[in-house]
């Protein structure tokens, strides 16, 4: 076990987990329920349980049962292009306000880490017994955390007070630095970082410290800042630095977000987790479903738009009208004839007809066979990230630790232990699910709330693919062609200008290409949400005509709003403005 896992466990003594919404408990200067303040710091031991400290902050505000944080980044997918949820989020149907839930514990938890991490700095200098270059390790390390806090707020909220020594709640009375002056302080956090000599470049498979941040992490996390600042070629520079400390893409894609490969050297820093209550991931609980082992809610599924992005495995577009000729003429509600399962019975004909599938172009014998046209051949990442209609899973049967070979069928009947129908939380609707991150099988997890597969914030295809948008802003088109097509490459698929259908037609054509690269790379892993709203593509792809959450046909079962564009920026929570009267709202929010 490493060391980073380690002090996780040992932090259930000691660390306070939970801030419960006052502001007292979220600037509390000592994040320890049983070390005085005084005390914290003065030995080597609680030096290394506080930084760790600064680091349980990925896991603050815990939800189900007490077990893990529900404001994990992959569960951002949910305001996607590429994923969905289950219900109606008021982000996406115009309903929500300043005052809501989401947007003062996103901004609770990022500041309950920036007191942590200012807490180490102020005091590891002055208190800790900590040998020099351990101490300047760790500093460097507060710093990172520092900045990927401050990093998280400035892309949400853009713009919000700094505050660099440990304040309490009298002294939190600042008014919002600009969105220029929180990127200018990430830098120079992230700057000291890569300065500091003790700060390694990585860490190898099984090292004690992996978990830690490193000097790669500092300018991945760089280079992405300045491409919020649209400063291509120092971005660039950074991203090859990721590249000189050894990190490398991982042979087979669906088994890198397995747990025997998330120390590979294309994980760069990753959420830690681990297979022990209060310790693991709860990826299971909220993407699987009532039939994978230990049952999920599929709280959070992909949209079509995702699986529809997906090429064909000649780079080629995909078309619905070249698997199933006419398809694009009917309406969303006709489509569900081609989705529905061989040998229907009566009853199921009817409801159908009622639903307004067009059934006179049933196949009663072929109909399966024909759906399935439409999912081979692609990308092989649609079926790494996707389960799609009659594919097959292995899951669970009837919530026992009976292993299960299931069917993706519509409509449902039943499980079975060999055969049966995947059985979901959403069986009067057709959805597609995530495969990447939910456990197959029953030896994969112990309990649906505490998953062992690490989380990852940076990995090196993501570096790839900001490096490749990077060089083709700056002009540099070849250079950009060759960085996706290492992405391209490893999923098995045709590479950019290998034949008619790939062939790049310039900086714009190539920019949609690389957008679309990261759709299709990074569903369920909290990237697409904020890609969208850096872009700026957020209201074209996310709410374009008539979209909202949808089944695999397209039809709508919960309608999107756009109210205008102040969606796009989160506001500074109502109470905090109630509480700090020189915060100043973003426009277009109404506390």
């Amino acid at each position: 076990m490493n060391t980073m896992k380690k002090m996780k466990k040992f932090l259930a003594i000691v660390l306070l987990t939970g801030i419960v919404g006052c502001k007292k408990d979220l600037l509390d200067t000592s994040p320890y329920s049983s070390v005085s303040t005084a005390t914290m710091w003065t030995t080597d031991n609680l030096t290394d349980l506080g930084v760790a400290g600064i680091y349980s902050s990925f896991r603050l505000l815990m939800g189900h049962s007490g077990l893990i944080s529900p404001y994990e980044l992959y569960q951002f997918d949910r305001f996607s292009y590429t994923g969905q949820a289950r219900f109606d989020e008021p982000l996406l149907t115009g309903t929500i306000t300043a005052g809501d839930p989401l947007f003062l514990n996103v901004w609770k938890i990022q500041y309950e880490g920036i007191q942590r991490a200012n807490d180490a700095l102020k005091n590891i200098p002055i208190k800790s017994p900590s040998t020099a270059e351990k101490k300047a390790k760790y500093i460097a390390e507060a710093k990172f955390l520092r900045a990927y806090f401050y990093f998280r707020l400035n892309q949400l909220y853009k713009g919000v007070p700094i505050y660099l020594e440990p304040f309490t709640a009298a002294e939190a009375i600042k008014g919002r630095s600009s969105e220029e002056e929180v990127w200018n302080q990430i830098l120079a956090d992230l700057n000291d970082c890569i300065a500091e000599s003790n700060f390694p470049d990585r860490y190898p498979a099984g090292n004690a410290n992996y978990g830690h941040a490193t000097k790669a992490a500092a300018y991945a996390l760089r280079g992405k800042v300045y491409l919020y600042r649209k400063d291509w070629a120092k971005a660039a520079a950074d991203f090859q630095k990721v590249k000189d400390a050894g990190h490398t893409l991982f042979g087979d894609y669906k088994a890198l977000f397995k747990e025997a490969n998330e120390q590979c050297p294309e994980m760069i820093f990753s959420i830690q987790h681990r297979s022990e209550q209060g310790y693991g991931n709860n990826m299971q609980l909220f993407c699987g479903w009532p039939s994978v082992y230990s049952r999920g809610w599929n709280y959070y599924m992909p949209s079509p738009h995702l699986v529809d992005l997906y090429e064909n495995n000649d780079g080629s577009k995909f078309e619905w009208d070249k698997i199933i000729p006419g398809y694009s003429s009917l309406t969303e509600n006709e489509r569900e004839v081609f989705f529905l399962r061989n040998n229907l019975t009566d009853a199921e004909k009817a409801a159908a007809v009622l639903r307004g599938a067009k059934m006179s172009l049933y196949l009663p014998q072929g109909n399966e066979e024909r759906i399935k046209k439409a999912y081979e051949n692609r990308d092989p990442r649609l079926q790494a990230n996707v389960v799609t209609p009659y594919s097959t899973f292995r899951g669970a049967y009837n919530f026992t630790n009976v292993e299960s070979l299931q069917f993706m069928r519509w409509p449902f009947r039943g499980q079975a232990q060999v055969g049966g129908d995947i059985q979901s939380d959403t069986q009067i609707n057709f959805f597609y699910f995530y495969r990447k991150f939910v456990a197959e099988g029953v030896n994969e997890i112990v309990d649906r709330n505490y998953g062992p597969i690490d989380f990852p914030i940076f990995r090196y295809a993501d570096v790839l693919l900001m490096w490749a948008e990077a060089l083709n802003e700056d002009g540099k088109l070849n250079e950009a062609i060759a960085k996706v097509n290492e992405v391209r490459q490893r999923a098995g698929v045709a590479l950019l200008n290998s034949n008619a259908a790939t062939t790049v037609g310039g900086k714009e054509d190539l920019r949609t290409r690389i957008r679309n690269e990261r759709r299709v790379e990074f569903p369920n892993e909290g990237i697409n949400y904020f890609d969208e709203l850096r872009w700026g593509t957020w209201k074209e792809t996310v709410f374009q005509a008539g979209n909202g959450r949808k089944q695999v046909w397209g039809t709508n079962v919960g309608n999107y709003s756009y109210k205008g564009d102040f969606l796009t920026v989160w506001p500074i929570p109502t109470s905090e403005i109630q509480m700090n009267v020189n915060l100043v709202q973003n426009p277009g929010w109404i506390d």
